[in-house]
């Protein structure tokens, strides 16, 4: 008989814990650049790095954890950006009950921007025009603004980075206008539709 209540000879959970398979995307464009494949540790040694549209292919925790290597306290120090983002994901599965991954994947969904301005030359005048994103720009884009967003809360703050990522990741998932990522999202397309 198949003891249910442990995992699998082979079935590999993130950090050991959170499942990475029955993770829905709703968002058609972001499905194919969102890459839930199944990963102990999301640390892949940077095999992707130089392929055209390689980072498809990296998992979007591993991504988040590259995005979190910002401003001076982390930058180049994937393993303090990694500890970072697994005590962050505990936080999320204490306070909502829910697989981390699934918050992360809503909190994508709901922070990337559908259209944003590019500037046009005519003669000597230059002039914004409304476009639209493609789905990997999409994706770039929210991930650096759910990292920014956190960062940008520790800065000069009692609380740690961990907590600040993982509420910015449920005020995200929520779609609430609290969080940076949506916030900036929405001023984007914003300025999109006026320059339309």
């Amino acid at each position: 008989m198949v003891d249910e209540t442990k995992p699998q000879i082979g079935h590999v959970l993130l950090f050991g814990k959170y499942e990475m398979t029955g993770i829905a995307v709703r968002d058609g464009g972001l499905a194919k650049y969102i890459d839930l494949t199944p990963a102990l540790i999301p640390h892949s040694g940077g095999k992707h790095a130089n392929r055209s549209f390689g980072k498809a292919k990296l998992s979007i925790v591993e991504r988040l954890i590259n995005n979190m290597m910002r401003t001076e306290v982390f930058t180049g120090k994937k393993l303090k950006a990694y500890s970072a983002v697994k005590k962050a994901f505990a936080i999320i599965e204490e306070k909502i009950k829910k697989n981390p991954v699934q918050v992360l994947v809503e909190a994508l969904e709901n922070a990337a921007p559908r259209e944003e301005i590019t500037r046009l030359q005519f003669g000597g005048i230059s002039v914004p025009k409304a476009v639209d994103i493609s789905p990997s720009r999409r994706l770039d884009i929210a991930l650096r603004n759910l990292s920014k967003g956190a960062v940008a809360a520790s800065f000069k703050n009692k609380k740690p980075i961990e907590e600040c990522l993982a509420d910015e990741l449920i005020l995200a998932s929520k779609g609430d206008m609290n969080s940076f990522s949506v916030a900036k999202k929405e001023e984007l397309e914003r300025v999109a539709s006026s320059a339309r």
